[in-house]
């Protein structure tokens, strides 16, 4: 008896320490160097090992005082054959010299809070060799001029657009009214009998508003006179006016009474007094002249003949015609608002962009059209070299052995843009070139890329070699210069420019050329854009 329990004693002590060695958990901190330059990044490792059902957290937001965190990167997850490995990584940076210590970092795993260890980190300043390193004083204020080129423009600029829609709202407001008391007009009879029950409601008391009063009743009677019965009523005196009627009245022309003539008579007199003699009746004696008015135009629209069918095509064409006439004024006003509002946007345009940069826009200059567009940005050969182009560098199927091409564009028309891989031989020397060889190598170079251009045509070449460097630092050749070539459709000759850079690698040698017309106004700023992204990629 004493046996068994001592078996499962020891048993269940087995049992509780394999629990213990399957939870436990390590803890490891680490970064890739104890010392960095000012600037540099430092990696800071956490790593815990751990089964798979431990829950790990981190602080949402570390103190990594006096470092600057630069990145908090993902939980990084590793299996292994009886654990896993929780891989947590940060950026940090620090601009100032010295010693500093990465602070303790607070992790909680399976709701147990648990401490890194700090780490030492030194700061080291950037050596500067003064003697080898010529160093520079800080270069003077330049004084400007205060200059009002750009306050002057913007000001015209509004100016000018102000203008432009105020002489717009103008024109539009116009033809609206236009339209609008179009619409609005009613026959002769039918707005005479609206402007008299207009003047019911005046009540006039001075003299001066007994005056206004006749005028717009007399105004009334003679316009209606003149467009129904064709009477020049408005600039004819009272007695002309009524002698004309009379003799409408004795041709048979228009049949009214005597009595109405006299009284029509009457009225007219009545308003010579008030307007020239200055005298005010009595506004009964207006009221009546008001009725009397209104029975004059019934019985003058009563008594005017039917029209005859002639009369009426007459008045029919006369009146396309008068339509015809106004349409063509309309269009022509529309016309010279269209015209002067373009005038005024093109001198706009203009004042603002240049006359050149707007006459090569509409024109559509070819290569102004390519600064404008949308640029390529792709990967060419091997090793890969990264390029922004206008087009598409497309490549170039039949080439001799050993040598990739890509190109696009023609330079008598816009642009050329060629891209070409040269695979080198192997060397079988493997000392130390010297500079004689390196100079004999790099001329057998250049004339080989200048047989090249004889071979397509090329004449009257000047081509020089320039130093240049490009955005990594790295020195390459390059030639520029100018050369003639040959038009075959006009048999006259081009004079363009030339820009050729070479890369010259130990496998393989890069060429990039670029042609166009030296006279383009666009070449240089297309040429200077694709050098500027010219990059040599070392990872893709």
């Amino acid at each position: 008896m004493r046996k068994t329990i001592t078996l499962f004693f020891c048993l269940g002590l087995l049992f509780n320490l394999s629990i213990d060695a399957q939870s436990f958990e390590e803890l490891k901190v680490a970064v890739d160097s104890t010392e960095f330059k000012i600037g540099e990044q430092i990696n800071f490792h956490i790593q815990i090992k751990a089964d798979s059902l431990s829950q790990i957290q981190f602080s949402e937001q570390p103190n990594f005082v006096p470092f600057e965190l630069l990145e908090d990167f993902p939980l990084d997850t590793l299996r292994s054959q009886t654990h896993y490995l929780f891989n947590k990584r940060y950026s940090l940076i620090q601009f100032d010299s010295g010693n500093y210590w990465i602070p303790k970092q607070k992790i909680s795993i399976n709701g147990v809070s648990k401490i890194t260890d700090s780490i030492s980190i030194r700061i080291n300043t950037v050596f500067v060799d003064t003697l080898k390193q010529p160093l520079f004083d800080i270069k003077p204020l330049i004084h400007q001029k205060r200059g009002y080129k750009k306050l002057v423009r913007q000001i015209a600029l509004s100016f000018f657009v102000v203008a432009l829609l105020v002489a717009l709202g103008f024109i539009f407001y116009g033809l609206r009214k236009k339209l609008e008391e179009k619409r609005k007009e009613l026959p002769p009879f039918d707005r005479a009998l609206l402007e008299l029950k207009a003047l019911e409601e005046i009540r006039p008391r001075l003299q001066e508003e007994y005056k206004d009063y006749y005028s717009k009743l007399t105004d009334v009677v003679r316009r209606y006179l003149e467009e129904e019965a064709n009477v020049t009523a408005l600039e004819s005196t009272s007695g002309e006016l009524l002698n004309k009627l009379e003799l409408l009245k004795d041709s048979g022309k228009l049949d009214l009474d005597n009595e109405t003539l006299r009284s029509l008579k009457r009225v007219l007199e009545n308003a010579d007094l008030v307007k020239f003699a200055l005298s005010a009746p009595e506004f009964e004696v207006a009221t009546g002249d008001r009725n009397i008015v209104e029975d004059v135009v019934i019985k003058t629209q009563e008594a005017l003949p039917e029209p005859t069918q002639e009369e009426i095509k007459a008045t029919e064409a006369y009146q396309k015609f008068l339509n015809k006439k106004k349409r063509q004024q309309r269009l022509m006003i529309a016309g010279l608002g269209i015209l002067g509002s373009a005038i005024i946007g093109i001198l706009i345009t203009i004042f603002t962009y240049g006359y050149q940069n707007v006459k090569d826009t509409v024109f559509q200059y070819p290569t102004k059209l390519m600064m404008n567009n949308t640029w390529v940005q792709s990967h060419y050969g091997t090793p890969p070299l990264l390029i922004s182009t206008p087009d598409v560098l497309v490549r170039t199927v039949e080439t001799p052995e050993g040598v990739t091409l890509f190109k696009s564009g023609d330079p008598l028309k816009s642009f050329f843009v060629q891209l070409s891989f040269t695979k080198l031989p192997p060397s079988e020397s493997k000392e130390k070139k010297t500079e004689d060889q390196i100079q004999e190598e790099v001329q057998t170079l250049i004339n080989g890329i200048l047989e090249t251009l004889e071979k397509g045509g090329a004449t009257n070449m000047l081509i020089d070699t320039d130093p240049f460097e490009m955005t990594d630092g790295s020195n390459v050749i390059q030639l520029s210069g100018t050369l003639d070539l040959l038009n075959p459709k006009t048999e006259e000759r081009t004079r363009c420019r030339l820009i050729s850079i070479i890369l010259p690698f130990e496998q393989v040698q890069i060429e990039l050329r670029m042609l166009y017309a030296k006279e383009d106004r666009y070449g240089d700023q297309i040429e200077a854009r694709i050098i500027e992204s010219l990059e040599v990629l070392k990872e893709l």
